[in-house]
């Protein structure tokens, strides 16, 4: 059995959307759920863990098995902040998967700019999953972000794979804007990218079928336009051209917290 998939949990709605995604991916690499909760002590010295934090934990638990079954699932409570706690998973993890915001306060799991700082620092790809993707039904493509960086070269291997694992087609989307474009660079030049960046990863699954598309506008509008037909977006964790400073400003925010499906954030090293 390989590597774990690993759920932060906080016990909101969203949390238990990332709870359900988690148990499918488990499930659909055979491989173990691991369900963490981390711990933020009130007082610096404070070294009980709070009774809720194991229900949380039992609780999530429970609902993993109701999703799948057949999946080993185990749990933890891990003293700490949220971001280096998953961090620290994320070394012996396979995936690791959050909700995009929690409840607030200090149990808010991932409020703010927690998913994003997670997705950068993440030595394994990091989905994010918002509380509407539970009625999303696992339906449509998967889409990938190309921007040509070496980031994102890595997410070109984690969607093949991905698309793989779901039996389902790949659509490489590459957004492409005149104005910010290299000069003399028009639209053939970006289906030659998306043609460089697929041809090998296609060779190594034939049974995924590729669809590549150049669609002219903004990274942000194009990418999440490109979700709502999507059942994952992959995307670089960092990148060049149209997908610059995914991690950095708007653009990830939006991808990450406004995307109709779930989003994989994959970093060069993950």
């Amino acid at each position: 059995m390989g590597n774990p998939v690993v759920v932060g949990v906080d016990g909101s709605p969203t949390s238990l959307a990332a709870v359900e995604a988690a148990a499918a991916e488990a499930a659909r690499r055979g491989v173990r759920l691991r369900v963490v909760h981390a711990d933020v002590p009130v007082k610096p010295r404070h070294t009980v863990p709070d009774p809720a934090s194991r229900t949380v934990v039992d609780q999530a638990a429970a609902h993993a098995l109701e999703v799948a079954p057949g999946v080993v699932v185990t749990q933890a409570v891990v003293r700490g902040d949220v971001v280096h706690v998953l961090e620290a998973e994320s070394r012996d993890a396979d995936l690791i998967v959050v909700g995009s915001r929690g409840m607030g306060g200090i149990t808010g799991l991932l409020l703010g700019s927690t998913p994003i700082s997670l997705a950068a620092r993440s030595h394994c790809p990091v989905m994010t999953v918002r509380e509407e993707h539970r009625t999303s039904g696992g339906a449509g493509p998967v889409v990938l972000g190309v921007d040509g960086s070496p980031d994102g070269d890595h997410a070109v291997d984690v969607a093949f794979a991905e698309a793989a694992r779901r039996h389902t087609e790949l659509v490489a989307v590459h957004a492409w804007h005149p104005d910010k474009a290299a000069p003399g660079a028009g639209p053939e030049a970006a289906e030659r990218l998306l043609a460089q960046v697929t041809a090998g990863r296609a060779d190594a699954h034939p049974d995924v079928v590729v669809r590549r598309d150049v669609v002219e506008g903004s990274e942000r509008e194009v990418l999440l336009e490109a979700s709502g037909a999507a059942q994952l977006l992959v995307v670089g964790a960092r990148g060049r051209g149209a997908l610059a400073g995914l991690l950095l400003g708007s653009v990830s925010q939006a991808v990450m917290t406004r995307a109709h499906c779930p989003v994989v954030t994959v970093r060069g090293e993950a």
